[in-house]
């Protein structure tokens, strides 16, 4: 007995070409373009923060970078009592998530915010702002941005004493 092969697999609903094929390439690994990526901790070199950009001590432990066609990175930055960025806009924006310490964030013409462990901090494109630790207590987060012709961040001038503790 000759069975005829209708394409159609046993189990599984039948769908329109379009949907069918993006489910075979999605399935298939020979049909994809591209591969899983697992960058292991500890594999990517710690950067020192650098004294243009930041004040005090602040190290960047790099997470992902943008492979395109994706447009976000994303950094472990870790900030010392008293450290914090100088204020900076990003052209797509920016995500913040805090994982460990307390921590400072303000945009600017507002009010000096307190963040902690599982907070999430949204920063819309273009507002300026700035982050760091508490004068008292060291501080994480993840810092997730995109891409947009190059450029991540825009930065400006340095936080003074009187705006970081006002």
């Amino acid at each position: 007995m000759q069975l005829k092969n209708t394409g159609v697999v046993p189990g599984r609903r039948s769908y329109p070409p379009s949907v069918d094929a993006a489910w075979r390439t999605a399935n298939n690994p020979r049909e994809r373009n591209s591969n899983m990526e697992i960058k292991r901790s500890g594999s990517q070199p710690s950067n020192k923060g650098p004294a243009d950009w930041f004040t005090g001590t602040v190290r960047i432990d790099p997470l992902f970078q943008a492979n395109a066609p994706a447009r976000a990175a994303g950094a472990s930055v870790t900030f010392e009592p008293g450290a914090r960025t100088a204020w900076h806009t990003h052209p797509l924006g920016q995500i913040l998530i805090v994982t460990a310490g307390c921590g400072r964030v303000r945009r600017w013409g507002g009010p000096i915010e307190e963040i902690r462990p599982g907070d999430v901090i949204w920063f819309p494109p273009g507002e300026k702002h700035w982050h760091g630790a508490t004068p008292t207590t060291a501080m994480t987060h993840i810092a997730i941005q995109e891409n947009l012709d190059g450029k991540v961040v825009d930065w400006l001038e340095k936080v003074s004493d009187e705006q970081y503790q006002a």
